[in-house]
């Protein structure tokens, strides 16, 4: 089911931060606050990048779109899940593996945006207070030519659902209308997830928005089967694919992906060919 071109549909926040409802709109049009300029530029790219695009698609393109308005070379849009960030749309590899990154480590901007369920503003991953606050996770950010990143939550002002998680190559923050553009992206992404029409994605007809999280179904199957493995609790063993995960230099997700396939276990037998032990 393709998408129509028509950003209206997913609705869009107030003008301005500050100014919500009716009073923000009617200035804006009014040109009391300049928004509007910026509002039919927004409008035009995201209907652009959504153009055609099939429900399960709209997460991406929408991250693409994000990239386009913004100073930034990468998005990625994490859903809230018991403290495990789950990816479910970037605009590139890049983007992918940074939203992995902080899943794994369990930390980072996106995971204490979306704990705060306000906008956490990295400016300088490369040193300062961001490298102290996230020192992991800015040190791998850094080497990959990463300086800065801005995490905003998902949600409605009280229920924080996820985080749209954007990523920029110079250390710097973002100016007052970047900053409004980029919640206008989270508001605009926040109402795709809720509102957009159900897809079948197998045979009992799941919705849409299931699909798009079925990879990190292996992490929750991992972590079963490291509980049983080892006799000890959902917690603990999280902590020990995410340990073994930065060990080797991995993603949790690719951990997880080998322990249900049975090429790691955690209860001394060995994994993989040659049974090299894990």
């Amino acid at each position: 089911m393709a998408v129509r071109p028509d950003a209206d549909r997913f609705g869009f926040p107030g003008d301005d931060p500050g100014h919500g409802g009716d009073d923000g709109r009617r200035s804006g049009r009014e040109g009391g606050n300049g928004r509007d300029p910026e509002r039919a530029r927004a409008a035009a790219v995201i209907a652009e990048k959504v153009r055609g695009a099939r429900p399960v698609e709209i997460p991406g393109r929408l991250c693409a779109a994000a990239v386009r308005l913004l100073p930034v070379i990468g998005a990625s849009v994490s859903l809230r899940s018991d403290g495990l960030p789950v990816r479910i749309g970037a605009s590139s590899d890049k983007a992918s593996y940074l939203a992995e990154l902080q899943a794994t480590i369990g930390d980072g901007p996106c995971v204490t945006a979306s704990e705060a369920g306000a906008p956490v503003l990295a400016c300088d991953l490369t040193g300062g207070r961001d490298l102290q606050r996230w020192p992991v996770f800015a040190h791998q950010a850094a080497e990959l030519g990463i300086g800065a990143m801005y995490s905003v939550p998902l949600g409605n002002g009280v229920v924080c659902v996820g985080t749209l998680d954007l990523y920029r190559e110079t250390p710097g923050p973002l100016t007052e209308r970047q900053l409004w553009t980029a919640r206008l992206m989270a508001g605009v992404i926040t109402v795709a997830l809720m509102a957009l029409p159900r897809e079948e994605n197998g045979p009992r007809g799941e919705r849409w928005l299931s699909g798009l999280a079925t990879d990190h179904d292996a992490i929750y199957q991992a972590i079963g089967m490291t509980m049983a493995q080892l006799g000890i609790d959902a917690h603990e063993a999280l902590a020990r694919l995410r340990a073994r995960a930065f060990a080797h230099g991995l993603t949790v997700l690719e951990v997880a992906r080998d322990v249900v396939a049975r090429r790691r276990r955690f209860d001394g037998e060995g994994f993989g060919e040659g049974g090299a032990g894990c």
